[in-house]
């Protein structure tokens, strides 16, 4: 029976290994083919990214500014910051008579001259999006994008801007992570980067010479086996390749350990296999299976899955310290919690108490103005009037509470002129008396209608303008809202020029309780703006905040458009 289990044994040792050699060299081919998709997927989704930068650049108003200057020297320097804005390693500004006026690069040894004669003699360059360059011993990849005067529709380009990022050494470290394996860039007929050696990249190009295939290839370097694959980056001029490699040796060091590991474990697999299994399970596995379930019932919220403490041993101390563990989360949690209700409600009371106390005290004041006999009729109606206003401000502040926790089916829905809601919002803002000296006006090329709460977003417009007019009414400035069409949207600006969102809150101006620049603000008006444009399918953000601009969307569903009224209203200061 040794003898027959020993012979049994060794041809299925033999029939394993073979079968797993064979496996391994599948698995690496499939491998490497997988690597080479990889790559060509993260490739893509570079190229898209960087090519989004270049357009990004080409944006700026402050660029295209630049552009306009005629002065070669002042473009120059003046570009050093898109350069260091773009972050790539080769930034270029080229103006309509195809002359670059603006060069810099990270890297010594290339030249203007050199990347204009690369202009001069590829003519299909200022027609491209991306390129590739090489020129002073450095490989770039270049994406341009060209620069409008006014919108892209007009098509008055001012120029081109070039960013380009080279290939080099870490950039070859960072594929070869990617792809799993070594890689090597050879460009122009000479190599570029590699993480191999120099002789290595020659002796590999002449081994895939002669193969004309796609598929990978077996190929020995210097005391190594590699299982090659290319993958042409730019088939045109110059011609980039990237070859993709595997180590074959590192599966074949596998092999042997593998197959002495399988004859001892062969030999006493028989012997100790049952009796370890029991072991095992009964001292190990089971405990260790039924912690492991405590911890998923932990990561969902179950503070009170049961497990067995009473046993001994290391599992058991691991259990109880689990158990304790989890008992200590359970109340540090609880803790956390009530910590937040109270800070939520604190920072509720602090924000709304000064809102709550101007008010009441203009209600009391006028009340005992009231009292006083003999008084005008004028003046008691004057009074009159300013207690109304305060029990609106009352009103308004506890309808601001109440509207967070409303749900959107409380809308009442009709078919308005979003015209309409917004006049009414300025004529309520050009009630402040502090707000005089601002100009407040609204301009449509006609009347858009939305299905919309109109009393609601009277309230949002209200919002928008008392922020902005608040944010500029030190000096005086401006305060505009315009409304057009966009496809089956209503566009909705509000735009002034004061001086801008901090840059602190501008993540987090939405958010309740989040006031900046005000003494008595309450924090929820920009929340509550929000959430009723939300709940009428629309969107509302910070579309640009600069010092001396600030812009803030609307974003509606339209229900028709009449282009018959042009509606334009101002406030001089």
């Amino acid at each position: 029976m040794l003898l027959t289990s020993a012979g049994l044994t060794a041809v299925s040792l033999l029939i394993v290994q073979r079968s797993v050699e064979n496996q391994v060299r599948r698995n690496l081919r499939l491998d490497l083919a997988n690597s080479v998709e990889t790559f060509r997927n993260f490739q893509k989704e570079r190229e898209e990214s960087l090519a989004r930068s270049a357009q990004l650049v080409a944006d700026l108003p402050v660029l295209k500014a630049l552009m306009t200057t005629p002065h070669v020297p002042t473009i120059q320097d003046d570009s050093t910051e898109f350069f260091r804005l773009s972050g790539g390693d080769l930034f270029a500004l080229v103006d309509r008579r195809s002359q670059i006026v603006g060069f810099h690069t990270r890297a010594a040894g290339v030249t203007l001259e050199q990347a204009q004669v690369v202009r001069e003699h590829r003519p299909d360059v200022d027609s491209a999006k991306q390129w590739w360059w090489f020129g002073g011993g450095h490989l770039y990849e270049v994406f341009l994008a060209p620069i409008y005067f006014g919108p892209e529709s007009s098509n008055s380009v001012l120029g081109t801007v070039a960013i380009g990022y080279e290939i080099n050494q870490n950039v070859a470290h960072e594929l070869a992570r990617v792809a799993s394996g070594q890689v090597a860039v050879v460009g122009a007929g000479s190599e570029v980067v590699s993480t191999v050696e120099s002789s290595e990249v020659q002796k590999l190009e002449q081994a895939l010479a002669a193969h004309n295939s796609d598929e990978p290839v077996e190929v020995k370097l210097g005391n190594e086996s590699f299982v090659v694959a290319s993958l042409a980056l730019n088939r045109g001029e110059p011609p980039i390749t990237i070859y993709v490699m595997k180590s074959y040796d590192q599966a074949a060091q596998f092999l042997s350990h593998l197959r002495q590991l399988l004859l001892f474990v062969g030999l006493g697999a028989v012997l100790l296999g049952s009796l370890l299994v029991y072991l095992l399970a009964s001292t190990f596995t089971r405990p260790l299976e039924r912690l492991v379930q405590g911890v998923r019932a932990l990561g969902k919220g179950d503070y009170a899955f049961p497990l067995d403490v009473r046993q001994d041993g290391e599992v058991g101390e691991v259990t109880k310290a689990f158990v304790g563990m989890r008992e200590n989360l359970h109340q540090a949690q609880q803790r956390l919690l009530h910590s937040e209700r109270l800070a939520t409600i604190g920072t509720m009371a602090s924000s709304i108490s000064h809102d709550l106390r101007h008010p009441l005290t203009a209600v009391l004041a006028n009340a005992e103005f009231l009292a006083e006999p003999g008084l005008p009729p004028k003046q008691r109606e004057e009074l009159y009037l300013e207690i109304r206003v305060a029990v609106h401000r009352l009103t308004d502040l506890i309808d601001s509470l109440l509207e967070l926790s409303r749900p959107a089916e409380a809308l009442s829905l009709t078919e308005t002129a979003v015209e309409h809601s917004a006049s009414r919002a300025i004529e309520l803002i050009r009630a402040h008396p502090e707000f005089q000296k601002v100009s407040v006006g609204i301009t449509s090329s006609g009347v858009h209608f939305a299905m919309c709460d109109a009393r609601k977003m009277e309230r949002v417009f209200y919002n928008l303008l008392l922020n902005s007019c608040q944010s500029v009414q030190a000096r005086g400035g401006h305060v505009s809202v315009t409304v057009e069409n966009s496809n089956s949207q209503i566009d909705i600006r509000i735009v002034d020029d004061g001086p801008g969102l901090d840059a602190s809150i501008r993540d987090k101006v939405f958010h309740p309780f989040v006031s900046y620049g005000k003494e008595n603000g309450t924090g929820l008006g920009l929340t509550i703006a929000q959430k009723i444009v939300q709940d009428h399918s629309g969107q509302l953000q910070v579309e640009e905040s600069a010092p001396g601009r600030t812009v803030m969307r609307i974003t509606l569903p339209s229900a028709t458009s009449v282009s018959a009224i042009s509606v334009s209203a101002a406030q001089d200061p």
